[in-house]
């Protein structure tokens, strides 16, 4: 769920919200996956959080 309410909204933009939601997710959820459900580090990880970053940096670029 995106944290899209009136207090956010009034410091950010829907775009920088939807992608800070994409950033707090991925960093919960591949720890979680690769420690507690025993899943494999894999390359992709490394690729996805590199997209996001350069995501991050060119949605707050402008702000």
């Amino acid at each position: 769920q995106v944290p899209a309410n009136r207090i956010g909204f009034t410091q950010f933009d829907v775009g920088q919200l939807k992608i800070l939601q994409e950033v707090i997710t991925l960093t919960v959820l591949v720890p979680f996956a690769v420690f507690y459900l025993g899943q494999p580090l894999k390359w992709d990880y490394l690729w996805a959080g590199l997209c996001m970053v350069g995501a991050v940096y060119f949605i707050f670029r402008g702000a």
